[in-house]
């Protein structure tokens, strides 16, 4: 369970971004969760983030002064898409990727995608047939075709199938976190 700093809310660390200070005593993203150092928790939200700042949240946890990094919701978007698209492209390269519109189709009628990832610039039409078909397989939503195929070694990527596994499991938690990150960007 973790609080954030911002908000007092509680929850499960997956919902949360730790940060933590550099040597320099400048505020960082610690989206590992390994650095050293004593760490602060802020809901993976921009909202939250924005609020952290301007309350002074982060010198109170660190019990410090804290510089600020000049664009940190910039580096924490940045950072949560990096760790995705990682996790994603891992997940390749163990075999769990399913890519294209009648291959996930099938798979997800045979029932063997854990996790659907549709390009968010892609048509309409296919990402909607394809959503029809998840059942109860989460939809992600949030990156760009050129996104998704740059992380995979691939040309023109729309429609993506990833089979239940850790790699499968690791890429939904990173990008649940950047959906809540981005939710109030699309408001």
């Amino acid at each position: 369970m973790r609080t954030c700093i911002a908000t007092g809310v509680g929850g499960a660390a997956e919902n949360f971004i730790r940060f933590v200070l550099s040597p320099e005593g400048v505020v960082a993203p610690d989206f590992s969760e390994k650095l050293p150092g004593r760490g602060a928790w802020v809901t993976a939200t921009r909202e939250a983030l924005k609020i952290a700042v301007k309350k002074g949240a982060f010198e109170r946890a660190f019990k410090q002064s804290a510089g600020m990094p000049p664009d940190l919701p910039g580096m924490v978007d940045a950072g949560l898409t990096k760790r995705a698209l990682s996790a994603l492209g891992m997940a390749r390269k163990t075999g769990d990727v399913v890519l294209g519109f009648d291959q996930v189709k099938s798979a997800l009628k045979e029932k063997r995608i854990a996790v659907l990832i549709a390009a968010s610039d892609g048509a309409q039409d296919g990402r909607r047939k394809l959503k029809m078909l998840s059942g109860e397989a989460p939809v992600i939503e949030v990156f760009s075709g050129s996104e998704i195929s740059a992380a995979l070694g691939r040309v023109a990527v729309v429609h993506v199938g990833l089979k239940s596994s850790a790699g499968s499991a690791r890429f939904l938690r990173a990008a649940r976190r950047l959906e809540g990150f981005r939710a109030q960007d699309a408001l």
